[in-house]
């Protein structure tokens, strides 16, 4: 979080659509990211991969989550008002990332409310699309976030 947060509750509107972020995945991080978290040979293994349903040497999962939240954080959450989150609801893996696939995301508000317990904080529900730089959609996430709302007459109202 920056010093003074440029985003709060307020700015996440229900229905705002925002893209952001170009992250481009390397094979050498592919590897080791795999290599320490998830170690199946299709994530490690070139030849292997080329035979198995991801048809080539393709990111873990967790790694694509791990990429969305740099990307995340890079887009809009350093200069926000962030209070963390509860959890995400539904990762969905839809499609292989490749080394050289260049990533971006899109943000879709989709609900917002205050919070009854703690005056001052307010929720929102986010559904991310990540895409890589030919539009393929590779993976999607639904969950919450926590933000701090601008003022107190905000979280009271």
């Amino acid at each position: 979080m920056t010093t003074t947060p440029e985003l709060y509750w307020e700015d996440f509107p229900v229905g705002e659509e925002v893209t952001f972020g170009s992250y481009l995945v390397q094979k050498e991080e592919m590897i080791d990211f795999a290599s320490e978290f998830d170690p199946q040979p299709f994530h490690l293994n070139e030849e292997i991969a080329k035979t198995s349903l991801l048809g080539g040497l393709a990111t873990s999962g967790w790694q694509n989550c791990a990429i969305a939240m740099r990307i995340m954080w890079d887009g809009y959450l350093h200069k926000s008002a962030s209070m963390g989150a509860p959890g995400v609801e539904e990762v969905r893996w839809r499609k292989p990332v490749y080394a050289g696939d260049v990533l971006s995301m899109t943000r879709k508000t989709l609900e917002s409310r205050r919070s009854k317990s703690r005056p001052g904080m307010g929720l929102v529900r986010f559904m991310w699309e990540m895409y890589n730089q030919n539009g393929e959609l590779k993976m999607t996430m639904e969950g919450w976030a926590m933000f701090e709302c601008r003022t107190k007459e905000a979280a009271e109202a």
